[in-house]
């Protein structure tokens, strides 16, 4: 283990330490080429202006590129990194909070790499966290990708106990895309039933909750179904109407019950989850809409709605890409404590 406080990327082009743009599209359409490499230019736009700020608190311990599938050494999107707060490493207990965070970046954008900055901030807060890559599209579809993290959880139930920290289970944590996967492996960990229909094989670990950050949850919208009108504006969901047809055709047979979030709430024995958004979140209406679920089946959470004064801007996910805002540091504070509030 590493004891890192700063972090750099490789000279050349910075973005290729945290994201795919062009190498993985060989094989791929030409127009679908061409929309993702276009959508993975803009996130890069965005992030790259925010690469000088990124850094790892003193104390936290880098284990990285750690394979949880056979493949790893050849497909970067099975590796995973684990970052632990020194002082647990020195203590060599078994108590410590485990999270597992899954990136956003539009199902298309984005590795383990582009979150280290938020992953490193959540463990200095008393958190061992593991920080998942999977493949993105169009390496693999919606499914694929489910798969892939159930996969990581299978390896992380195998192998916790080499590593000083809690065996009795984990929590999900992600933001975007992200958000969305987090959310559907934390019910396919809870409902054998909706993993049979997906066709994911649960990982059999203890998915204790989740804190889900600007996600995407209502997926019914988007599947590529004539007898479906969408209800999405079209501004805010070109992106993933533009793919559907690759990313999620493998879900456009279900029955449309297994995917509904009221169904879902009202079902599915979830656990405690915590969800945050901003009134200048470009998708607040999907968090806000999951709450209303969860309130309406009765179950644990707490939904925080971040407004934004005149002239401020919060934006996307901002307690994952901006981790410096005050913010952000308040909103991990309040993840800690609804987390160790239940323990």
């Amino acid at each position: 283990m590493t004891n890192e406080t700063t972090m750099s990327t490789p000279e050349g082009v910075p973005y290729e330490y945290w994201t795919e743009v062009d190498g993985d599209l060989k094989d791929c359409p030409g127009s679908l080429a061409t929309v993702i490499r276009e959508a993975r230019l803009g996130f890069v736009r965005y992030d790259e202006a925010r690469v000088p700020l990124w850094h790892d608190p003193e104390g936290i311990d880098v284990i990285e590129d750690l394979g949880y599938v056979d493949d790893a050494d050849e497909v970067r999107g099975h590796r995973l990194d684990l970052y632990l707060p020194h002082d647990a490493v020195i203590r060599g207990g078994r108590t410590l909070p485990v999270y597992v965070d899954v990136h956003g970046g539009g199902f298309v954008y984005g590795y383990k790499e582009l979150n280290r900055n938020f992953c490193t901030h959540l463990a200095e807060r008393g958190f061992a966290v593991f920080s998942l890559n999977y493949r993105p599209l169009p390496q693999t579809d919606f499914v694929g990708q489910l798969r892939d993290i159930a996969q990581a959880l299978t390896w992380i139930r195998e192998h916790r106990h080499e590593y000083p920290i809690a065996q009795d289970g984990v929590w999900m944590t992600g933001d975007s895309a992200g958000g969305c996967l987090a959310f559907f492996t934390t019910v396919i960990e809870h409902s054998p039933e909706l993993a049979r229909q997906i066709g994911v094989t649960p990982s059999g670990v203890n998915v204790l909750g989740a804190a889900l950050i600007s996600g995407v949850y209502d997926m019914l919208p988007y599947i590529p179904r004539e007898d479906r009108e969408s209800r999405i504006d079209p501004d805010h969901s070109s992106l993933l109407h533009k793919f559907s047809d690759i990313m999620l055709g493998c879900v456009k047979d279900l029955d449309p019950r297994a995917l509904d979030l009221g169904e879902i709430t009202s079902t599915v024995d979830l656990p405690p989850l915590f969800l945050n958004t901003s009134s200048d979140d470009f998708i607040q209406n999907e968090t806000l809409r999951l709450a209303m679920h969860l309130a309406e089946a009765g179950k644990d959470f707490e939904l925080h709605d971040w407004k934004t004064g005149k002239g401020e801007s919060l934006g996307h996910v901002f307690p994952v890409c901006m981790t410096w805002l005050e913010e952000s540091g308040i909103t991990l504070d309040m993840i800690r404590d609804f987390t160790y509030a239940r323990l």
